[in-house]
């Protein structure tokens, strides 16, 4: 009978790259970074902050939930804010202050940035409370476009595209329901 070790092994080298990872990542923790190891492409940011790109992305994913939809399709739409934040001073400033907004709120209710509340259904909550705001109607209007025109994302939703140069959906299954039981 072959018996098996189901213990972890980890050699040296492996040991010391996971550790040369997590001591940069342990002293910017310590020094208040406020952006997590998966939102380290925020760093690329040109004129709004790290913080705010990643907070950007997560109000994104926040105002159009799709769990089976990876971060990068929001990364995507929320980098044009990055833009047009380095061309208009006052877009920059309405991103800056409407994150700073909906940060200070999730401060006074959860004592947490934005970022850092748990629970979709509470950063959805805060969402609510500032949805009349200038900030949250633009950012509402430019995920519309900047979200759902990834022709990447296309097949995910079952989108097939634009049918006019093949005579329109009627006769393409528009009406193939496969999903209701036969009557």
């Amino acid at each position: 009978m072959r018996e098996i070790d189901r213990r972890t092994q980890v050699s040296r080298r492996e040991f010391l790259r996971g550790s040369a990872t997590a001591v940069p990542a342990a002293a910017l923790a310590a020094a208040g970074a406020g952006i997590s190891p998966t939102a380290a492409w925020a760093q690329g940011a040109k004129a709004l902050q790290p913080s705010t790109m990643a907070t950007l992305v997560l109000v994104a994913r926040d105002i159009y939930p799709h769990d089976q939809v990876a971060d990068i399709f929001y990364i995507k739409a929320a980098t044009p804010w990055d833009d047009k934040a380095a061309k208009d001073p006052a877009t920059k400033a309405m991103l800056e202050e409407g994150v700073a907004r909906l940060d200070a709120d999730a401060q006074d209710k959860y004592g947490t940035p934005y970022l850092q509340v748990a629970w979709e259904d509470q950063r959805v909550e805060l969402l609510r409370g500032i949805e009349p705001s200038k900030f949250f109607q633009t950012l509402h209007g430019d995920l519309l476009v900047s979200f759902y025109n990834q022709h990447d994302l296309w097949k995910k939703f079952g989108y097939e595209g634009a049918s006019a140069q093949y005579g329109g959906y009627i006769h393409r299954g528009f009406d193939d329901i496969d999903w209701l039981p036969q009557t």
